[in-house]
């Protein structure tokens, strides 16, 4: 993790600290505060879950002890579960932000594949309608993905990974209700996307434990 926030954020104009309100400070923590002291940035602290706190004292402390290991242009104590505080930290952001060229036409809504879009569309919806039963732990394939012939229709066939056969049967549900409701706002929202009808058809497969295998990963397309 540590890399990878240290490959990215050479250009960026703030970086954006974000830390719980109790515990030490860790060992990761401090060394992302090496890197971006290196790279000069200005950098907003911002404690998250102050909900969850019954004595604001000991954020206090968490917040003088960040402050005097790199000096930020703000101190942000902020609830993204109760929405305080968002509206200001995101105020400050902007203030922060530098306009930069125009990398894409003024029309483009993306530079992702229409596949890769339809699929995350039917993941949202995975995740949107099962949020409390579900883990994170699902993919969504897109195994064709082909227009008719001199006919405004879209034929997509896509399969939906889980971990677990009990996933499997919650993803697909009661006598099918769950997948057919993915598959419906799914189909609603791709349609809106490629301004065409579409035909989906969604299947749901178990790949166990594929999080944690490489091949996997890369074979899904998170490389």
């Amino acid at each position: 993790m540590v890399k990878q926030v240290t490959d990215s954020v050479g250009d960026v104009d703030c970086a954006v600290f974000v830390t719980d309100p109790l515990g030490e400070i860790t060992e990761a923590e401090t060394q992302l505060l090496e890197n971006i002291r290196q790279l000069h940035l200005p950098a907003i602290l911002v404690i998250n879950k102050i909900d969850t706190l019954s004595n604001k004292e000991d954020m206090v402390k968490k917040m003088v002890a960040f402050s005097q290991l790199y000096p930020f242009e703000q101190v942000v104590p902020i609830s993204v579960k109760e929405q305080d505080g968002t509206a200001l930290l995101l105020s400050l952001i902007q203030e922060q932000a530098q306009e930069g060229p125009h990398f894409f036409p003024s029309d483009a809504l993306t530079d992702q594949p229409e596949k890769v879009i339809a699929a995350e569309i039917i993941r949202e919806k995975v995740l949107r309608n099962m949020r409390d039963e579900i883990p994170h732990g699902t993919a969504v394939v897109i195994e064709r993905m082909r227009e008719r012939t001199n006919k405004n229709i879209i034929d997509i066939d896509a399969t939906i990974l889980c971990e677990k056969s009990s996933h499997k049967g919650m993803i697909i549900g009661k006598q099918g209700s769950m997948l057919k409701k993915i598959a419906s706002e799914s189909r609603t929202e791709i349609e809106s996307f490629l301004d065409a009808k579409v035909n989906l058809q969604c299947w749901v497969k178990i790949r166990e434990d594929w999080r944690n295998s490489e091949f996997s990963i890369r074979d899904l397309g998170f490389n």
